[in-house]
This record gives structure tokens, C-alpha cells and sequence, in this order.
């Protein structure tokens, strides 16, 4: 098909909604990775310290390339061999990665941003495809390409054809456009995912949380607010579907300053968890903790914050070059991307001790130069046969109030 336009894809059809990628004066920097950062970055403060060739300040110092798109290397070390499986995305393609192998589950080089089911029998994940628009602009229509989404699901084996669940089509009159989907997160009953959508009128609405029934496909918009029409990102439900985390988008200047926000199923308020430079929070399996990405103005690091009450337990990282947290179901490592001369790899590091008390070991590298795409996050399943009992928090110890002394007059 001969298409009117080259441009991939064309401004909003008003002018509240933003682009994704919208920010370009936060992610002035030279020698980028892949365009994908760009989605895990948005307003998220700074991007990890990404050196080209020859590194930040010095021509000829080394260089990394990826792997082929079909190859990821898993390291020839038993401690790579950790319980479940673990999901990530390479040259549009998702991949598996159980014990100390990888195989490539889809092909076609549209997928992205997978989730596991809670039963782990199914991953969901968004695939794009190519198509042509006709919208009005300036009181003339006109023909766009467009990259319209859809929320895919698939047997966990990779068996059958996937199931369209959603896709981004708006069709008014004999116009055609498409909305965003971005980031499903399942809700632990399996009924539903929050998604990160303009959808299903991007006339009418910002990228922001909603809410997708599977029975019905039907979008509802919890409302969440936001700051300066700069949306959402990172919806992250609770283990025990009762809470909401999300990332509300903000900038100071050409700075993003994002926060993660909490939002109540019971009261349907939402509430600050963090103040700014925070990001991808993910709840560990007892939901007492969250593992977050971190910005500062030198890059991005992974730490731990208590659930409750956003306080920062532990930094996981300190390399300036990691993201993406993910937990083990088994409460005893997190994994995160680390990116490294324009090249994204997952790595573990094991939690020692006791929460919140542990201490962080030393990282451990899950690929060799694999090029993961930093915007769709890694994502962790272990069957529940497999899981050791949740611990029993510690009870705290309060002690009594003092009894009044007694006076003699």
C-alpha cells in the first residue's frame, strides 16, 4: 500500500494528549540506547549513564554490540540456574528465560511490555501492527501511518494462535485513528488489567491508568488525576489486588520529577507513596515491600521501600546504570536491567538476611550482551508449589504506657 505520508505517526487530534516520547529536552543525551529507553524514561529525572564508543569522555575505549536478534546467551554459571521463569523483550520478540536457558516465544518483531497471569498458564503483552489513518487537521483530512496496539494473550508454552483481547482503533464518521496501550499489570483475580491507554477516545483523554474488564473489553477511568496533562506510567497491582501502584508524571523545567502514587480499590482515593525521582515500582510477594527505580541527576539505581510508607530500606544498586525491578516470588532477589555501553542485559542481586534488615550481594548477570528493550520490564513467575510459606511478620512490641506517679500532698 502506498501510504500519503511518511511520518510514522502524526500529532494527537487535540491538543491535551501527549506522546509518549514527548519529552525530548529530558533525553538530551548523546549516544542513547535504543528509542525504547525513551518510554522507560519519561520525565523519570535522567536515564542511566549510557556511554557510546570509547565511553563518555574518551574515544577509543570499548565497545559493546548485541547479540543476534534469534541469540541470548545465558552465563555458564550454576547460580544463573534460579527458580521459575522469567520474561523479557529482545528485538520485538518475547523471550523466556527458565534455569540457565532462553528461547524466543513470539516472532514477528512487534511485542512488547509482556505480564504473567497469576497462574502463569497465560502472558499477556501488547503487539503493534502497521495501518493508515485518515483524521482531520486544520480542517483538511488527512492520510497518517499509524502503529495501532493490542492487548495479546498466549499460552504460557507458546502453543496456539494469541487472543486479541483489546485493540486501539477509534473510527468516527469515515475518519480512523488508534489510542495507546501500554504496561498491563493483571489483577491477581484475573479478571482485569490496569494499562496505561488514551483509549478509547484520545480526543477526550490523556495516556493515563485505566482499567480493562476482560468479560466485557470494556475501559473504565478510575480518574486518578495528573500533573500539567503529563499522564501516568508504571500501574503495578498489589499481590492482594487491593492497591494500585502507578507512577504520576511531573517535570521542573526540561526535568522530570515523577512520584509513585498508591491508589485505593476500597476508598477509590489515591495517595503519594514517594516524593520525586521515582519509578517501575514493583511489590514484593507479601506486599510489605516495593522495589522502585530511583533517578538522580547522575542516572538511575533499584532500592527497596516499605510498602507502607514509602522510606527507602535498601539500595540494591549503585552503579548509576540500573532499572526495572522486578522480585522474585520467593521474597529473596530482585532482578533489574543494567545497561552498559548502549547495551541492556538482566541481572540478579540475592537479598542476605532478614527483611527489612537484608543486605544486597553481589550482582549477578542473567545474559551476555543480550540488548534487552530497556521499555518493556522483565517479569518473574515461580508456580505456587514451588513457593515457601510467607513469613510471619514481626509482631511489633509496644511497650506499656507509664502509670501516672503518684503524689503525696
Amino acid at each position: 500500500m502506498t501510504r500519503a505520508n511518511p511520518r510514522p505517526r502524526a500529532p494527537r487530534p487535540t491538543g491535551g494528549s501527549r506522546l509518549p516520547f514527548e519529552v525530548a529536552p529530558a533525553l538530551s543525551v548523546v549516544g542513547l540506547v535504543v528509542v525504547a529507553i525513551v518510554s522507560f524514561s519519561l520525565l523519570g529525572g535522567s536515564l542511566p549513564s549510557i556511554s557510546g564508543p570509547g565511553g563518555p569522555n574518551d574515544p577509543g575505549g570499548p565497545i559493546r554490540t548485541a547479540t543476534p536478534s534469534n541469540v541470548v546467551v545465558v552465563p555458564n554459571d550454576p547460580r544463573t540456574k534460579i527458580p521459575g521463569s522469567l520474561l523479557y523483550v529482545k528485538d520485538g520478540n518475547i523471550w523466556v528465560q527458565s534455569g540457565d536457558k532462553a528461547r524466543q516465544l513470539t516472532t514477528g518483531g512487534a511485542d512488547a511490555m509482556p505480564a504473567w497471569s497469576p497462574d502463569g498458564a497465560s502472558i499477556y503483552f501488547v503487539r503493534v501492527s502497521d495501518a493508515t489513518g485518515k483524521w482531520p487537521s486544520a480542517g483538511v483530512i488527512r492520510t497518517y501511518n499509524l502503529s495501532v496496539p493490542s492487548l495479546m494473550r498466549i499460552k504460557a508454552d507458546g502453543s496456539g494462535q494469541p487472543e486479541i483481547l483489546l485493540t486501539g482503533n477509534v473510527k468516527k464518521g469515515s475518519n480512523t485513528w488508534s489510542y495507546f496501550i501500554r504496561e498491563p499489570s493483571i489483577a491477581p483475580d484475573g479478571l482485569s488489567a490496569a494499562i496505561i491507554t488514551d483509549g478509547p477516545d484520545p480526543t477526550r483523554s490523556d495516556i493515563v491508568v485505566k482499567f480493562l474488564d476482560f468479560a466485557d473489553g470494556s475501559i473504565s477511568d478510575p480518574n486518578l488525576g495528573e500533573i500539567q496533562s503529563l499522564g501516568h506510567q508504571d500501574p503495578a497491582w498489589s499481590p492482594d489486588g487491593k492497591t494500585l501502584l502507578y507512577v504520576r508524571n511531573a517535570r521542573e523545567g526540561s526535568r522530570g520529577t515523577p512520584a509513585i502514587y498508591r491508589y485505593s480499590v476500597a476508598t477509590k482515593k489515591s495517595t503519594e507513596l514517594t516524593g520525586p525521582g521515582y519509578t517501575a515500582p514493583a511489590w514484593s510477594r507479601d506486599g510489605r515491600f516495593v522495589a522502585a527505580t530511583q533517578t538522580t541527576s547522575f542516572g538511575t539505581d533499584v532500592v527497596i521501600l516499605d510498602a507502607k510508607t514509602g522510606a527507602e530500606l535498601l539500595r540494591v544498586t549503585q552503579d548509576e546504570s540500573s532499572f526495572s525491578p522486578v522480585w522474585s516470588p520467593k521474597g529473596d532477589a530482585v532482578a533489574f536491567y543494567r545497561v552498559d555501553y548502549g547495551v541492556v542485559d538482566l541481572y540478579l542481586v540475592p537479598l542476605q538476611g532478614t527483611a527489612p534488615t537484608w543486605t544486597a550481594g553481589d550482582p549477578l548477570a542473567l545474559t551476555i550482551s543480550a540488548g534487552l528493550e530497556a521499555d518493556s520490564r522483565p517479569t518473574w513467575f515461580i508456580p505456587a508449589d514451588q513457593l515457601p510459606p510467607l513469613p510471619t511478620p514481626t509482631p511489633v512490641t509496644t511497650a506499656a504506657p507509664a502509670l501516672p506517679t503518684s503524689t503525696t500532698r
